[in-house]
């Protein structure tokens, strides 16, 4: 028993890191869900003003989502890997290809949020009411009073209107909501078919099989994670041993110590190898086997950021 809860235990762990992207993206949009609820209770407060409904209504939806939408963009590692490969090498190496693929992951990554946001926000339906309310036809509401006009409608969301306009309160509220409604779901449904067709577009061009796709994925992870935890200590050694040679001696506590004695660094690496590590890296292979990554690349000696005549470039970039 204690093995089968052991090896259910192990699978679900392999699962989750292979899917790694996918709650994090998850995560984000129940992350959206809950800001968008919150904002809702306390933030959002329609004027019920004819003009400024619009603008009131237009900003809750899109203004959130721009910012959530930027913000994705800035947390991208491979925004910044762009505006590295462009500072040291330009883009004269890109085929149309790979820069559309490149686009095409930091911009589908930085959507989640803000598509998110929008379709929380037109399922709810008030920014969407609160925006359109005054644009609603009087005379498609049976027997409005014509004394009435888009000052009276502007203010129905607020639901301060005459008691004979009850109705025709209710009335708009309910086709605004609906309208607003059908144009989440229909968010939904396009949204859904792009993610299928670009899934299916990126198996289906993809010059890896499925293993060996899932292998480079394992890779990148196990690589950064390896890199990102040997930096720390090799930047805290060297820190410590800057500090030694300035005071004489350096403050550290027992793990640190232990650090120092079993990791000696004696130098630093120069520029142009951080360089050749850094920026947009595109699956290729050099006289037939696989460089899975820009460090890969370098310590197998392999020069240059084009393809070779003995080098492969296959391009299908690294999700």
């Amino acid at each position: 028993m204690a093995a089968l809860i052991a090896e259910n235990f192990r699978f679900l762990s392999l699962f989750f890191k292979s899917k790694d992207v996918m709650i994090f993206n998850g995560l984000v949009a129940l992350g959206t869900v809950g800001s968008e609820e919150l904002f809702s209770v306390v933030a959002f407060n329609c004027p019920c003003s004819p003009a400024r409904n619009y603008i009131y209504g237009l900003a809750a939806i899109g203004v959130p989502a721009l910012a959530l939408f930027l913000i994705g963009v800035i947390w991208n590692n491979h925004t910044w890997n762009l505006v590295a490969e462009c500072h040291k090498r330009g883009t004269k190496n890109f085929s149309a290809a790979a820069t559309f693929l490149l686009f095409g992951s930091i911009m589908g990554r930085a959507a989640v949020a803000p598509v998110t946001w929008s379709v929380i926000s037109l399922l709810r339906g008030e920014a969407y009411i609160c925006a359109l309310s005054e644009f609603v036809r009087p005379s498609s509401l049976d027997k409005f009073p014509a004394e009435y006009g888009a000052e009276t409608l502007a203010r129905f969301p607020c639901k301060d209107v005459p008691a004979n306009l009850t109705r025709f309160r209710d009335d708009v509220t309910r086709r605004l909501r609906y309208e607003s409604q059908l144009f989440g779901w229909l968010l939904i449904g396009i949204v859904a078919v792009l993610v299928f067709l670009t899934k299916c577009l990126k198996h289906c061009c993809s010059p890896l099989s499925y293993r060996q796709e899932a292998y480079w994925t394992q890779y990148r992870s196990n690589e950064d994670k390896l890199f990102r935890r040997t930096a720390e200590v090799h930047s805290r050694i060297l820190a410590a041993k800057n500090v030694k040679q300035f005071f004489g001696f350096v403050a550290l506590d027992k793990e640190e110590k232990e650090l120092v004695q079993e990791f000696p660094v004696e130098g630093v690496q120069p520029s142009p190898q951080w360089n050749a590590i850094t920026g947009v890296y595109i699956y290729r292979e050099n006289k037939g086997f696989p460089l899975y990554s820009r460090l890969h690349k370098w310590a197998k000696g392999v020069e240059g950021n084009g393809p070779s005549p003995e080098g492969h470039e296959m391009l299908f970039l690294a999700s």
